[in-house]
């Protein structure tokens, strides 16, 4: 399930940040909280332009943690909430979800799909 107070974030400016973990440790790539999707059955979805050292990462630890966040959006203790997402991704290049994300973004080669396993509040 996810939060309402998250799905709110998602229709606001703000960026998201994902971190992946490789062979050569850990990195980071931005996006936008409103290219975010949420599938059928519960999972984030997000274009992926480029993301290649993400994509190489998730193939060797599917592991993400993603956080994002809005200064419009109402908090736990006033204006401005966030989220840690922490999941496993895999990279889809063809099928129901990756043809959803490409009408709506174009430009994307991939889609980055995060099952979710908790979803927790931060501010």
């Amino acid at each position: 399930m996810i939060p309402e107070k998250l799905l709110e974030i998602m229709k606001t400016d703000g960026v998201v940040a994902i971190a992946t973990v490789g062979k050569d440790g850990p990195h980071m790539v931005n996006t936008w909280n409103s290219y975010l999707r949420i599938s059928a059955d519960g999972r984030v979805l997000i274009p992926a332009g480029y993301m290649r050292k993400t994509e190489a990462n998730i193939a060797h630890n599917p592991d993400v943690l993603i956080t994002l966040g809005s200064s419009k959006v109402q908090g736990l203790h006033g204006a401005g909430a966030g989220f840690l997402i922490k999941g496993k991704a895999t990279m889809v290049t063809s099928g129901p979800d990756f043809d959803l994300m490409k009408a709506k973004f174009n430009w994307l080669r991939a889609t980055l799909a995060v099952t979710i396993d908790s979803a927790t509040q931060t501010w």
